[in-house]
């Protein structure tokens, strides 16, 4: 290790706001390079072993790119599973939540989660999508359709008295 990668691994760790899975990624190669063995860096960090090799053997593969200390100690990129769906179908799903279900022909005082599952699937909005994940999905937007302001009665008129 150079001297001025190990000026940048020492800077990395004094800043405070330094990402923590960073800083030990530092620490890891910084006791890696004084010569410490998996062990010892695991038991000095409480990592396990296979996480200091795991770092050192990624510091060497990326030792010989032209990259920051910092973009060499990054997490690598992870795929992640696609997005099940669209943004258009989330608004639609949002945009028929907010409306009585009256409207679409639905002879209920309020949504469920069943019923804009059903109504979803029914003109193929969607494919297929479960009642607990459309009401995982209101949880996310915060939209309660239960506590809306429709009414099983229309509210009665207030009388005035005259006089």
């Amino acid at each position: 290790m150079s001297g001025t990668e190990k000026a940048a691994f020492e800077q990395l760790l004094r800043r405070s706001s330094t990402p923590q899975p960073i800083a030990l990624s530092a620490k890891i190669i910084l006791r890696a390079a004084s010569g410490e063995s998996h062990g010892d860096i695991s038991r000095a960090l409480d990592i396990t072993k296979d996480t200091s090799r795991l770092w050192r053997n990624r510091w060497l593969a990326l030792s010989e790119r032209e990259m920051s200390v910092e973009e060499r100690l990054a997490d690598a990129a992870r795929s992640g599973t696609p997005a099940t769906f669209s943004l258009e179908q989330l608004t639609q799903l949002y945009a028929l939540a907010c409306d009585p279900p009256r409207k679409y022909g639905r002879p209920l005082s309020h949504w469920t989660p069943r019923a804009l599952a059903d109504a979803l699937m029914q003109p193929k909005m969607i494919e297929s999508i479960s009642q607990r994940h459309v009401g995982r999905l209101l949880a996310e937007a915060d939209l309660k359709p239960h506590q809306s302001g429709y009414w099983l009665n229309p509210p009665r008129p207030s009388v005035q008295s005259q006089g």
